[in-house]
């Protein structure tokens, strides 16, 4: 077993026992959603910045009508005016 690699070990694993198979993948389909809602998170929320020389606060360059929430039940964005000054 020491001279095997990992990759031949889950094989024979998976091999021997088929029944792991679906578990496998629903836990990959689990990490991959979360791997890109976290991206999303990074890339389209108005809470983070990555550049703060050009844009130190992104928070007030959003529009009232922008949905930057991912899922939005009774809010309908396009209805939303303006109530807060320009700055």
């Amino acid at each position: 077993m020491a001279g095997t690699n990992h990759g031949a070990r889950f094989y024979r694993q998976i091999k021997r026992h088929p029944a792991l198979i679906p578990m496998i993948g629903f836990i990959g389909l689990g990490m991959g959603s979360a791997a890109l809602y976290l991206l999303r998170l990074a890339l389209r929320s108005p809470d983070v910045c990555w550049d703060r020389k050009n844009n130190p606060e992104p928070w007030n360059r959003l529009s009232p009508n922008d949905q930057y929430k991912f899922l939005a039940v009774s809010t309908d964005y396009k209805k939303l005016k303006k109530d807060r000054p320009d700055f």
